[in-house]
Formats: structure tokens, sequence, C-alpha cells
């Protein structure tokens, strides 16, 4: 079982995470434990206050050291001592699938919710082994982008997802986006399902799906095709999915 502790202001925010979606059956089939600490239990004055203004001037408050400090070592008192410090923060790394494959293997994280101005520097220096992003964009705390990363996590754990193969297919699993998917009915307002996945013919099916996923992360996101190195087939599919879009605009 993985266990997640988040650090957080609003534990009763990030706790609704586990009732809905993937998360819930992680929770429920035992393959994961989200818990909460509220750094406010910690807080060293009776007001449980746990900012205060920045050294220097500026704008809004600071989240203590201290009583992060101490919330994060309880924390790692429940899951071990080497366990991990992500923190969510606008300065990260931006987190992409790669990061919810690496972390997922992780026998357990202690998750780091900033607020206000920030965190004090000393604390993120000397605890948090690593910052996340979720994008080039500032939100009120790190609470959304966590329970984001707690979703993105808990579907790759073992026997989450009910077909085994489907985290192995979604978008960026392989560095590509996913291909078109399609359902019931046949005919649906004067659109058709492509004949082929109709054919029976599970291997041009394969190969189909493939060159629509080359496609559309060539339409759509270029930059994810120079980090690949693709093989003979792939790019023989590649311009087959290129040639076809210029001879139908043309």
């Amino acid at each position: 079982m993985m266990k997640i502790e988040v650090v957080t202001l609003f534990p009763e925010l990030v706790d609704v995470v586990k009732r809905h979606g993937m998360p819930r059956v992680a929770v429920e089939q035992k393959a994961l434990e989200l818990s909460c600490t509220n750094p406010r239990d910690f807080a060293q004055n009776r007001w449980r206050k746990v900012d205060e203004r920045p050294f220097g001037g500026g704008p809004g408050m600071v989240m203590q050291a201290e009583p992060l400090a101490l919330a994060i070592e309880n924390a790692k008192a429940n899951l071990g001592p080497a366990t991990k410090v992500v923190m969510m923060s606008p300065q990260g790394e931006r987190m992409d699938q790669s990061w919810f494959e690496r972390l997922g293997k992780e026998a357990g994280l202690v998750v780091l919710c900033g607020r206000y101005e920030g965190v004090d520097e000393r604390l993120v220096s000397s605890v948090v082994d690593v910052e996340l992003s979720l994008g080039d964009f500032v939100l009120s705390g790190g609470e959304l982008a966590a329970m984001v990363m707690i979703d993105g996590i808990a579907r790759l754990l073992p026997g989450v997802l009910g077909h085994a193969e489907s985290a192995g297919q979604d978008s960026f699993s392989n560095g590509l986006l996913d291909h078109p998917h399609y359902s019931r009915p046949v005919d649906w307002r004067g659109e058709a399902v492509p004949d082929i996945l109709m054919s029976g013919d599970h291997a041009k099916q394969a190969r189909w799906r493939l060159k629509q996923a080359l496609g559309r992360t060539w339409l759509r996101r270029p930059d994810l095709l120079d980090k690949l190195e693709l093989d003979a087939e792939q790019q023989t599919l590649l311009r087959e999915y290129v040639s076809e879009q210029k001879a139908g605009g043309s």
C-alpha cells in the first residue's frame, strides 16, 4: 500500500479527492492510504498562526518554517524517515506523466502545500526533496496541484484500473498523445466509426491507432515528437499521416 500524507491548511479540501474516481477506488482496494496534517496543529502560539510578514518588506505573508517542519517530521514519523517530501510550488519542475510514474513507485510521500506568498526558504532548502508545479500560473495554494498529483498516481497503482493495459495506452505514457476513441452507436448524427475499427483485423487496428497517435501529436504537440527517437515503422506511419493530411487539404 502506498501512503501519502498531505501537509495543508485546508485538509477538508484535499480529503475530497479520495471520495471520487480512481483515488476512491485505490483507497477502497487498499492500494492507497491518504491522510492530511494541518500545520496549525504545530503552531507555537495560542492563535494557531503559521504565517508572518516577510523580511525586507513586500506584500502578503510567508508560511513559517517551524510549524511546517514539525508537521513534516510528524508525517515522516508515520511514514518512515526516508519518505520523500514533495512541495507544490510555481517555482517547481513541471509535473508530467513521468513524474506520476516515478512517484508512484515510492512507498510513501509527504506532500507540502504552500499558501500566501510562499514558504520560508530555509524550510524548502533543508527539508523538501523536490518542488513540482502544475503549470505556468499561480493558484491560491498548492492543494489543487496536490490533488491532481494524487489522482495521477492513484490510477497507476496495481489493481486500481479495471484493465491492466489502460494506463499504458494513456496520452503521454509512451511520449505521444492518445489516438481517437469511438463507441456505440456506429453512426452518430451522420458521422460513422472508421471502417478499420469495425474490421476485426487487430493488427491493422493497432497500426491505425499508432498512426493516429503520431499524427495527433504532430498536429497538436510537435514539441513532444522532438523528444522522441521514432523507429522506422513510426517514421513511415507519420509520413503517411502527414501525406494524407496534405492531400485532404488540397
